[in-house]
């Protein structure tokens, strides 16, 4: 692989002491990030003149609209907070994703807090006016806050919708090389939508002979389509199902057919992590020389380093990464 990503972050993530408070925000899984990721660091209030300590910003409810306000003598930021963004975003370099600071008013993806004129929260699931911008510019691309990626099922999809759009963005502008790149994700693109994946499948075929110019467009939109919602366990199922077919005749025995239709069922039960199943077929791949199934990204969607069984759901990274 080519290159690494290219990952807006959120400034205050492990890059600079320049939250509300004057703080930076420890992340390891985002300093473990950094080996992997040319990070893009950015802090928004900063950049709109707002200084470090600063009030806390919050957004409040206005009729029928929303402004971004300081939170102490409610000093109005929303036009200047829209124009940088549209400003920023308009000129940034071809980026991959984005890992924004969670619950922030400017930056926050989700579950951000929407006040009242008399300061009530009215609800908490507001987007930043950041974040919502990066959404209207980049509705594809992979958009986190650092706090859901401490999540496993989220995090493995964040990762596998980073590095498969970054592939494609490094595959180079000829049907061959377009081909090339959707047999190796076919079963990656099997898990996550199959009816889509055939309809990519078309757009490749190229039966109206358009430019590469047009099939390229048209297909990296589709493959956005694709790897837009996280898989649902019975495609990865499906998929296992198909990969195991490929050993199962030829190559195993009643015991080892027996044995991994039961790690199925308790990866369908949520008992253990899909990287149980991958890792035996891989054993397998390598034992029976399947030059096919080598290539398919499937079974390794972003780097090895980055694969770590950790999940809390509340906020702490486990110790795999603190090493």
């Amino acid at each position: 692989m080519i290159g690494r990503p290219k990952v807006v972050i959120s400034r205050c993530i492990e890059h600079d002491s320049c939250r509300w408070n004057g703080l930076i925000i420890s992340n390891p899984l985002v300093k473990h990030l950094k080996d992997f990721i040319d990070f893009i660091p950015v802090c928004a209030e900063v950049e709109i003149g707002l200084g470090i300590p600063r009030d806390p910003i919050r957004i409040v409810e206005r009729e029928e609209s929303i402004s971004l306000e300081n939170s102490v003598n409610t000093d109005n930021h929303t036009a200047k907070m829209n124009c940088f963004s549209d400003r920023y975003l308009q000129t940034l370099p071809s980026v991959h994703g984005f890992i924004l600071k969670s619950r922030s008013p400017s930056c926050g993806t989700n579950n951000v807090k929407i006040y009242s004129l008399k300061g009530n929260v009215l609800s908490s699931k507001g987007v930043g006016l950041f974040a919502k911008k990066v959404f209207d510019y980049y509705p594809g691309l992979a958009i986190e806050d650092e706090n859901r990626l401490l999540n496993l099922r989220i995090r493995e999809h964040f990762l596998t919708k980073l590095y498969t759009l970054f592939r494609l963005a490094n595959t180079e502008k000829t049907m061959n090389e377009l081909i090339k790149y959707h047999s190796n994700n076919k079963y990656l693109f099997m898990a996550y939508n199959q009816e889509k994946q055939k309809e990519a499948g078309v757009i490749i075929a190229n039966r109206h002979k358009s430019s590469i110019d047009e099939v390229y467009k048209d297909y990296s939109l589709k493959v956005m389509e694709i790897i837009y919602n996280m898989p649902r366990n019975s495609g990865n199922i499906n998929v296992l199902q198909h990969l195991f077919g490929y050993f199962s005749k030829k190559y195993l025995n009643k015991e080892e057919k027996i044995l991994f239709y039961d790690l199925i069922e308790r990866y369908r039960n949520f008992q253990i992590p899909l990287v149980t199943l991958t890792s035996v077929i891989q054993l397998w791949i390598a034992k029976y020389d399947n030059t096919y199934l080598k290539n398919q990204t499937y079974l390794q969607p972003f780097p090895k380093g980055l694969q770590t069984i950790f999940d809390t759901g509340k906020g702490r990274i486990g110790q795999s990464l603190q090493k």
